[in-house]
């Protein structure tokens, strides 16, 4: 074995669909300029998929080392900055979530 993968999903709230295209390419671009990730092998971040809650974006990538402990730090330090990628254009992790869409006329207040 020469790498380790990190395939992970992460995904955005709908409400933010005009800042995929920009969360992905920022995504890319700092694990291609991460030390610990082979730019050598299969590097992948694309949007892939509608989901039920959020719109999802996959990575992609192998680490340099094949150490279990080190992955686990790499890999740590890969999703903290996803995550701060994704604040940094103003967007949010999704979570599932209903929204109740209420009829003009309709009141929800105690009588």
């Amino acid at each position: 074995m020469t790498n380790r993968r990190i395939f992970e999903t992460a995904g955005i709230r709908y409400a933010d669909v005009g800042k995929m295209a920009d969360i992905v390419a920022a995504v890319k671009k700092m694990l291609e300029g991460h030390d610990e990730i082979d730019t050598s092998q299969t590097l992948i971040v694309n949007f892939n998929r509608f989901a039920s809650s959020s719109l999802d974006f996959f990575i992609y990538a192998l680490t340099k080392t094949t150490n279990w402990i080190k992955f686990h730090e790499v890999k740590q330090d890969i999703l903290l900055k996803i995550i701060n990628i994704i604040v940094k254009h103003g967007a949010e992790c999704a979570f599932p979530a209903s929204t109740i869409h209420v009829p003009d006329g309709i009141s929800m207040t105690e009588k």
